[in-house]
């Protein structure tokens, strides 16, 4: 999750090796080419530079990214294992479940942790992760 902010974002100091250094570069032009897209078509972002439109993109869609990896509603993820077995009280491994924290409440103010990111790894840089 934390990977896709960076890239989103254009933080990502990806040191892979040539041919994925290649994707990467296409990628990073793909996105800039959509912020632009975006900038030009909403009148309250005209004038703000295009890193920062990226991160503005983020941070109002970083909760559905996040919807989009771990809720699954209709059981599409039912073989992934986005988050890993961790310990559990009694030494054994455990996994997490309901991550997206979204059965049958609706996300709003005031309301708890329900469906909120649990975490702001992705505004850690990537070294310290």
């Amino acid at each position: 999750f934390a990977d896709i902010g960076d890239i989103v974002r254009g933080k990502d100091p990806f040191y892979g090796n040539t041919h994925e250094s290649a994707q990467r570069k296409v990628l990073d032009e793909k996105l800039k080419e959509i912020f632009k897209n975006i900038k030009r078509n909403n009148e309250d972002l005209k004038n703000i530079p295009l890193p920062k439109v990226r991160e503005y993109w983020w941070a109002l869609n970083r909760e559905g990214v996040w919807k989009a990896i771990t809720c699954d509603d209709d059981n599409k993820l039912a073989g992934a294992s986005y988050f890993r077995g961790t310990c559990d009280d009694d030494g054994t491994s455990s996994r997490a479940i309901h991550q997206c924290r979204c059965k049958d409440k609706k996300p709003g103010k005031g309301s708890g942790d329900v469906s909120i990111v649990p975490t702001y790894f992705d505004y850690v840089p990537q070294f310290l992760r």
